[in-house]
């Protein structure tokens, strides 16, 4: 109870995540002005390359598809363990779960940490803030031991929620966010570098297999590249700078046609956004091309005709990467077919876009912080 009065003494800070950040000089313009983008590639090799399943220090955890609108998997917080299911997010570099304080009616209808049935249970007075794309939290940083299948963090920063807005329909008990610490809303060191400074890791890297099954076959592994889950070679792509998942998109083409991003543009690779999202008037631009009609929050197209849209092609770091009709054109609960594109909440005045899991059922991702880089591939 001494914990809950302290809180109410501290100011929360507030932190939102989920934008692409601001335009910027890419590193592929700065290395190819300088003729050193080959250069680059060449010194930064894919060291890792004959790491597999097999002979390695790879951990991989189910994930579980759940109406290929995300992607969840199950990990244990405290002393004994308590089991959560949360979204693995290269969005966002924090982890938390509802405490059992919290009172908001999000809360209810999920897990929560139950701290005085923990031994390993540490608190702390400091809070903070999160405001996602749909919905935001308010919580404490608290310490525990956290479990990621064999992987253990001991006395692991994480958020617990004291108040949920917006969040009541989410199938998800908590996020564990996968981004870089200069993210962190509540300061607090993400788990995966809380886990590579230990040595947990053997490799800095973690990487995503997004099933279309959707019932199961999902997997995030970490420390390691099982091959046998893409196909061809993986190209790397470099960040746009260090310090969070973004990429140079060179542009967007439909039946050869430039239809987005003609100058380039930024583009978070993000595994906690279940669809694509981009400017408005670029995204009205595509449901018109494609004859979409609004309906509600959704733009529709007869399911007759998903078969004989054309394919939309994102090229990154000059590799084509088509995501096809039957990729991009969703059913809902009625069997009505709906785009995946959508709107960011969030104008800018640059263009940028989220990459979330209809493009990355499609790849398979690599996310590389020794090098800073993504790598793609197509998936099996």
């Amino acid at each position: 109870m001494k914990w809950l009065v302290l809180l109410g003494l501290v100011a929360f800070s507030e932190c939102i995540v989920k934008i692409p950040l601001r335009r910027v000089k890419t590193m592929r313009k700065t290395l190819s002005g300088k003729n050193t983008l080959n250069n680059f590639l060449k010194e930064h090799p894919y060291r890792l390359s004959h790491i597999s399943f097999r002979g390695s220090n790879l951990t991989t955890l189910p994930l579980r598809n759940i109406r290929d609108m995300l992607y969840v998997g199950n990990i244990t917080i405290g002393t004994p363990p308590q089991e959560f299911q949360v979204v693995f997010d290269t969005g966002s570099s924090d982890l938390w779960v509802p405490s059992d304080f919290c009172t908001s009616p999000a809360c209810s209808t999920h897990v929560r940490f139950r701290h005085f049935q923990s031994s390993t249970f540490r608190p702390t007075t400091k809070t903070f803030r999160i405001i996602y794309g749909s919905g935001r939290m308010k919580g404490v940083v608290a310490h525990d031991t956290v479990r990621i299948g064999n992987l253990v963090s001991t006395d692991q920063p994480f958020g617990l929620s004291m108040a949920e807005y917006g969040l009541e329909s989410r199938r998800f008990d908590g996020i564990l966010g996968l981004n870089y610490p200069n993210l962190s809303c509540s300061g607090a060191i993400p788990i995966f570098d809380k886990l590579k400074n230990q040595g947990a890791i053997s490799d800095p890297i973690f990487a995503f297999y997004l099933s279309k099954d959707k019932r199961e076959g999902s997997v995030v592994m970490f420390g390691g590249v099982d091959h046998r889950y893409y196909k061809g070679e993986l190209n790397w792509v470099p960040l746009i700078r260090a310090g969070d998942w973004i990429v140079h998109v060179d542009r967007i083409t439909m039946k050869r046609e430039v239809i987005a991003c003609s100058d380039g543009c930024a583009a978070l690779v993000d595994t906690g956004t279940s669809l694509i999202q981009g400017p408005g008037r670029v995204i009205d631009n595509i449901h018109k091309l494609i004859g979409a009609t609004p309906r509600g929050s959704k733009h529709y197209v007869s399911c007759s005709v998903v078969n004989t849209l054309p394919s939309i092609i994102f090229t990154i770091n000059g590799i084509n990467y088509p995501v096809p009709a039957p990729a991009y054109i969703l059913k809902d609960s009625r069997g009505y077919c709906y785009t995946a594109f959508k709107e960011q909440r969030v104008r800018r005045s640059t263009e940028s876009w989220l990459l979330g899991d209809v493009f990355l059922r499609l790849y398979f991702s690599v996310f590389d912080r020794g090098n800073d880089r993504i790598g793609l591939a197509r998936a099996v």
